[in-house]
């Protein structure tokens, strides 16, 4: 199956997708206790149109933040190009790929897709699809949900260890 991949850490790549990551602490960043109360409904942090405009700029996905006990965001919209390593977009899928420390959830325009994009354990990659039928110009959001783990006795701290868009595409016939 032919691949391209884009790599969201990369300046030329961010650029072709006119992506910029954002990053914000909490569960519910600018909440007291960083938002996290018992029995909590949801956050609007995972939601698309959520405004992320005031969260700081976030060059370095790998940068540590928020030693002990944490919860962080890290959100991006990109805008898919017309074109992936020379080929067309027509006929391929898109995928996020990525690998949160310790644990995380991917939400894909507001949306996780709970068997693929929470929690799979400590340090596992994750793949979600994106969408199955990708078009130039579709603007789609990404927000990870970074948790330091394990919960009752956290080390180290959150950071995204890579992100990728990557594109497959299907040979015609298949």
């Amino acid at each position: 199956m032919p691949r391209g991949t884009l790599n969201l850490q990369d300046p030329a790549d961010l650029q072709a997708v006119n992506g910029v990551w954002r990053f914000a602490p909490g569960l519910v960043p600018g909440q007291p206790n960083e938002g996290v109360v018992s029995q909590l409904e949801g956050t609007p942090a995972r939601l698309a149109d959520f405004d992320d405009s005031g969260w700081e700029i976030c060059p370095d996905l790998t940068k540590w933040h928020s030693r002990g006990m944490a919860f962080a965001w890290y959100r991006i919209r990109v805008t898919l190009p017309e074109t992936v390593g020379g080929r067309e977009l027509a006929g391929s899928r898109v995928l996020f790929e990525t690998c949160v420390d310790d644990y995380g959830e991917i939400w894909i325009d507001g949306e996780c897709n709970r068997d693929r994009g929470t929690v799979q354990g400590f340090n596992v990659p994750q793949r979600i699809v994106v969408t199955a039928e990708p078009q130039p110009g579709n603007q789609h959001t990404i927000a990870i949900l970074a948790v330091n783990g394990p919960l009752a006795a956290p080390g180290g701290a959150v950071f995204v260890r890579y992100a990728t868009l990557a594109f497959e595409w299907r040979e015609p016939g298949y």
